[in-house]
C-alpha cells in the first residue's frame, strides 16, 4: 500500500500533477487557452470601443466640417454659373475659355490628382461615420430589447392578463379574462344571492 501511495503523491501530491503537466508538454491545455482567448477578445473588444467612441466634437472641428462641406456645392454651383455665363455674355465666357486652354497639362493632371484625393477622403470620412454610427445602433439593440420585455411585462402584470397569441396580435383581454379571481368572487355572489 505505501507503495502505491508514494506513487499516487509523486503523481498528484504537493499541489501539481505531474501526468497534466507532462501532458501539456504534448498538447495545449484548454482552459488556459480559452483564457488567453479571452483576454485577447476582451483586449480587442477595449481597442474597438476605442476606435468607435465619440471625442469631443469642439468648435474647431465644426468649423473644419464646415469648410469641408464648401467644395462640392461651389464646384456644382460654379458649373452652373458658366453655364449661365456662357448664355448671358458669351464673348466674357470665351475669352476666359482661351485662358483656361492656355493652362499647360501637368497642372490639369495635378487639379485631377487634388481632386481625386479629396472626394476619395472626403468619402471614406464619411464612410467611417456611418459604420460608427451603425455600430452604435447595434449596441443598443439589447437595450432596446429589454426595455420592450420590461414594458411587456408591465403590460401583463397591470391586470391585462393576456395570452401569448393575444400579446402577438395586440388584442386587448375580454372583461373575463382580465381578473378569475374577481370573475369567481362575482359567481358566487350571484349563486349566494338566488
Amino acid at each position: 500500500m505505501g507503495l502505491i501511495e508514494r506513487f499516487m503523491t509523486l503523481m498528484f501530491g504537493g499541489g501539481r500533477n505531474a501526468l497534466s503537466q507532462t501532458a501539456e508538454v504534448f498538447r495545449e491545455n484548454a482552459e488556459r487557452q480559452a483564457q488567453r482567448e479571452a483576454v485577447l477578445r476582451s483586449a480587442a473588444l477595449g481597442q474597438f470601443q476605442d476606435e468607435f467612441s465619440n471625442p469631443p466634437y469642439t468648435r474647431f472641428d465644426r468649423f473644419i466640417d464646415g469648410l469641408n462641406r464648401l467644395p462640392r456645392p461651389m464646384l456644382a454651383f460654379g458649373t452652373i454659373g458658366l453655364f449661365v455665363s456662357a448664355m448671358i455674355e458669351p464673348v466674357w465666357f470665351a475669352s476666359r475659355m482661351q485662358g483656361i486652354a492656355l493652362v499647360p497639362q501637368p497642372l490639369w493632371w495635378l487639379l485631377g490628382a487634388i481632386v481625386s484625393f479629396y472626394f476619395g477622403a472626403r468619402h471614406q470620412v464619411k464612410g467611417q461615420a456611418f459604420q460608427r454610427e451603425i455600430a452604435q445602433t447595434l449596441a443598443r439593440v439589447p437595450d432596446v430589447a429589454r426595455d420592450l420585455a420590461d414594458l411587456q411585462a408591465l403590460k401583463v402584470g397591470a391586470g391585462h392578463m393576456l395570452s401569448a397569441g393575444q400579446l402577438a396580435s395586440g388584442e386587448e383581454a375580454s372583461a373575463e379574462d382580465k381578473n378569475p379571481a374577481l370573475n369567481d368572487w362575482d359567481q358566487e355572489q350571484g349563486s349566494a344571492g338566488r
